[in-house]
């Protein structure tokens, strides 16, 4: 059978060992010619995908608790969502929204700006990507302030093109070798509640950050009247999945609302109601004067958007756009996958993440390398440790954790320097959690064996 048994059904299948006999063909012609820029965790060599499932080239199943770095919102080749690509390829691939007008643009945008926090009208901007959108998000706060600083936050990771890379401060790597960057960009400690945000008192953690923002950071190294905005991801995608709390996130509204600075929310990866909500700072009751959202949106099409106070989006024209943003196939897929969301995902994330975080409630006391379990909705990290108590980071136990599990089916990423992440299809379903805690569960056992 040539298939991927349907959406949300079976369980995965290891034929052989990994990689079989195909995927290792592939991978030496992938050696050869791609990009080494790449990082690789493991030697999956995809063919197909259904659901919650993948298939490699060999004929092997594997369920994606990955989910293609969260972008697989309503899984893989949901049928709604095929169907609305194929009818669209049919009618129209490219116009370029930049110059010509088609009703999809329009009718997303107004669905954007529809679910996007807060009373005040909104207005949309498409590009390609999540570092796309943070680019357009760097240029409008410049524009609207009419000021050149910019804030973020340690363990942040906006994208790899100039700008975003400028606020990025996850991993030294991704900025070696490429010189100087945008100035006038600070970093500041994000709070941490697991660690502390100097490695002490992790209860203070939010009061610690905010009194370092003011106290610190615009006493002794910027002006906050020279500060056009602050980029947070409410939950840290590449930081080791460390969720804001919520009083840090309405504290940080706070001071930006004193100063004039725009609060600009990274949802690239946290949003289209990964966290059971359509945002992450829904939890927090806040409404940031931008959004930058791509991944989830479109179910795998590359699209990405920038969502503005329509005070703030106040531009004139030719002062940015982009070719293929807002693509009419993308935008098709787009428009399926939030009435997917709508209808079914975003509150099924909510439940299964309850469900993760109960399951996973006493594994600190049942794994003596398992340091903290967090998250919300499907946007969980499992932190590991060499030692529970000094809490010292384990990141070639998690790396052991990620590749045993990979061999037993299940696809998972790390996150951060120590952190699993969890981040599947929002599709997935009570069997699926089980299945995958019990394979992770077996590796930490099988890891703990050996230490």
């Amino acid at each position: 059978m040539n298939q991927i048994q349907t959406q949300n059904t079976a369980l995965p299948e290891i034929k052989m060992p990994l990689p079989g006999p195909e995927a290792q063909r592939i991978l030496a012609l992938d050696r050869q010619y791609v990009s080494p820029s790449y990082t690789r965790d493991y030697p999956l060599v995809a063919k197909r995908g259904q659901g919650v499932l993948v298939e490699d080239v060999d004929g092997n199943s594997f369920l994606d608790f990955a989910a293609g770095i969260a972008v697989v919102s309503t899984g893989h080749c949901h049928p709604e969502v095929v169907a609305a690509i194929q009818k669209q390829a049919a009618e129209l691939i490219h116009m370029s929204g930049t110059d010509f007008y088609y009703p999809s643009l329009a009718e997303l945008a107004e669905r954007l700006a529809s679910i996007a926090p807060g009373q005040e009208p909104k207005r949309v901007y498409f590009c390609n990507s999540g570092t796309e959108a943070i680019e357009a998000a760097i240029k409008l706060a410049k524009y609207h302030t009419k000021r050149d600083k910019l804030v973020g936050f340690h363990g942040a990771f906006h994208g790899r093109t100039i700008g975003a890379l400028s606020l990025t401060a996850s991993r030294a790597i991704q900025r070696k070798g490429f010189g100087t960057l945008l100035s006038g960009v600070f970093h500041m400690p994000f709070p941490d509640t697991y660690r502390g945000t100097y490695g002490v008192r992790p209860e203070c953690a939010s009061a610690d950050c905010l009194n370092y923002l003011e106290n610190e950071l615009f006493r002794r190294r910027v002006d906050p009247e020279e500060v056009a905005a602050i980029f947070i991801e409410p939950i840290q995608g590449e930081g080791g999945y460390l969720p804001a709390p919520v009083e840090f996130l309405q504290g940080l509204e706070r001071v930006c609302r004193k100063y004039g600075i725009l609060l600009v929310a990274d949802e690239v990866q946290s949003g289209m109601g990964r966290t059971g909500k359509w945002w992450a700072v829904d939890h927090a009751g806040i409404e940031p004067d931008i959004i930058c959202t791509a991944k989830g949106i479109a179910s795998g099409m590359p699209l990405g958007a920038m969502i503005a106070r329509a005070s703030v989006m106040d531009w004139k024209p030719g002062a940015h756009a982009s070719t293929f943003g807002g693509n009419p196939v993308c935008i098709a897929a787009a428009l399926a996958t939030l009435r997917l969301l709508e209808r079914h995902y975003i509150a099924n994330a909510a439940r299964m993440g309850e469900l993760i975080l109960s399951l996973t409630a006493d594994w600190r006391e049942r794994h003596k390398i398992v340091g903290d379990v967090r998250g919300r909705g499907l946007m969980i990290g499992i932190e590991f440790v060499r030692d529970q108590k000094t809490k010292v980071k384990a990141p070639d136990l998690r790396s052991r954790i990620v590749q045993m599990a990979f061999h037993k089916g299940l696809l998972v990423l790390g996150s951060g320097d120590t952190t699993l992440r969890l981040c599947p299809p929002l599709i997935v379903d009570e069997e699926h959690v089980d299945f995958a805690l019990r394979t992770l569960d077996e590796c930490i056992t099988e890891v703990e064996k050996t230490i």
